[in-house]
């Protein structure tokens, strides 16, 4: 499991190979029954901690009111290094849903659609946040319920809640006791619960030995069959996964943001070989520098606008553990990675650094907590919030921070 490093056209991703010798195991034998006490140990663990364990010693939360113009709330989120934040009702003194990067893809795939440039160009000078909802209609995107969980929750129960409604946070509200209002307390992401099982379930952790592509962990090329043996003009050799390449408008990758809910997308050369990711942060590098006409650049075009920080393209294999991936995870900042074929790939006839599959925390939390289906309870939550008065969360982040 490794890094791209290459931040616009890396020919290749690359694995480094490790130089430093391993201790020999005392642990007892690997096998199904420890993996299984070691996931059954985990869930205990979250079912014993509250979401108030996992706050930093000191943290910072960025607030957003409803009323607050587009741009300005983006200029706030790129400012703190945030991808998200709650929004307030200052009128009624009440939580409003979360502002996050997706709504920004909504609103440029509204305004291509809909209206021009220049339109856009002006518009978000001027527009709300508390007007995002009406884009999400005119799109006729999902709206997921307005999520709240309270800080002395379970983590388990918090798990739960995140993997029923396909979140990738939730905010943590308590009340005032003094004058009843809501109080927005933290935001519980999917990479902090990850990384404080990692930090607090080491032993447990060294015990996830099985394969990730053995635990279905993540999706993976399944390629439709081809009528006739002549695939289509649109066929997609590494369906369901979407992909492009560096020729690819980058609207065209928006679109795919907007459509299908998703945050990232591998980017392949001739041969399937990943040659870097394009997120939904790129995108909004281009929004927060007034640059509407580069979304008709190519990927590699617009990959030069891209951050000199770029931490790379996270790969791995499909025979990686998924250990291997909590330790990963306890060491940086990771939120979704590209597995490719690998060497043993390779000797049965395919080809290196092709790509085979995506994982995200998503699908990471949901196999660590277990079959977890969408009960009453969720859905009650959401029949009972005044939704008319509200924004609405819109859950898919490139960063999940």
């Amino acid at each position: 499991m490794n890094t791209a490093l290459s931040p616009n056209n890396s020919p290749r991703a690359r694995r480094r190979g490790s130089t430093r010798r391993r201790a020999p195991s005392h642990l007892p034998p690997l096998t199904q029954e420890t993996h299984d006490a070691a996931l059954s140990a985990i869930r205990n663990y979250l079912k014993g901690r509250t979401s108030y364990d996992t706050f930093p010693v000191s943290f910072r939360l960025i607030v957003l009111d409803s009323r607050l113009e587009v741009k300005k709330a983006l200029q706030c989120l790129l400012l703190n290094g945030v991808v998200s934040a709650p929004l307030w009702n200052s009128d009624k003194s009440c939580f409003a849903g979360m502002f996050t990067v997706s709504d920004i893809i909504h609103l440029i795939q509204y305004y291509y659609q809909f209206s021009s440039y220049d339109t856009a160009a002006t518009d978000v000078e001027t527009f709300r946040l508390e007007s995002l909802r009406e884009i999400e209609k005119a799109l006729g995107v999902a709206t997921p319920p307005l999520l709240r969980e309270h800080p002395s929750a379970s983590l388990y129960d918090a798990a739960k809640l995140l993997i029923q409604t396909h979140a990738r946070r939730v905010p943590l509200l308590d009340n005032d006791t003094e004058t009843g209002h809501e109080v927005i307390v933290s935001v519980l992401t999917q990479y902090r619960l990850l990384k404080f099982i990692s930090i607090n379930c080491g032993k447990e952790i060294q015990q996830l030995h099985m394969p990730l592509r053995k635990l279905a962990i993540g999706t993976y090329v399944s390629p439709l069959p081809v009528p006739d043996g002549e695939p289509p003009e649109n066929y997609n050799p590494f369906h369901p996964i979407a992909t492009a390449t560096m020729s690819t408008p980058v609207f065209d990758v928006v679109h795919m943001f907007s459509a299908r809910g998703i945050s990232a997308v591998p980017i392949i050369d001739e041969d399937g070989i990943v040659v870097n990711l394009y997120e939904t942060v790129d995108v909004i590098t281009l929004v927060r520098l007034g640059v509407y006409t580069s979304l008709d650049l190519t990927i590699s075009e617009a990959l030069n606008q891209r951050a000199t920080d770029f931490p790379g393209v996270v790969i791995c294999t499909a025979s990686d553990s998924l250990g291997t991936l909590m330790q990963l995870i306890k060491k940086r900042r990771v939120h979704r990675l590209v597995v490719v074929e690998g060497d043993e790939d390779e000797r049965r006839g395919g080809r290196k650094g092709r790509l085979l599959g995506i994982i995200t925390l998503s699908d990471v939390l949901r196999y660590l907590i277990g079959d977890v289906t969408i009960g009453e309870s969720v859905l009650d939550l959401a029949s009972a919030s005044p939704e008319e008065d509200k924004l609405v969360a819109v859950t898919e982040t490139p960063n999940g921070s």
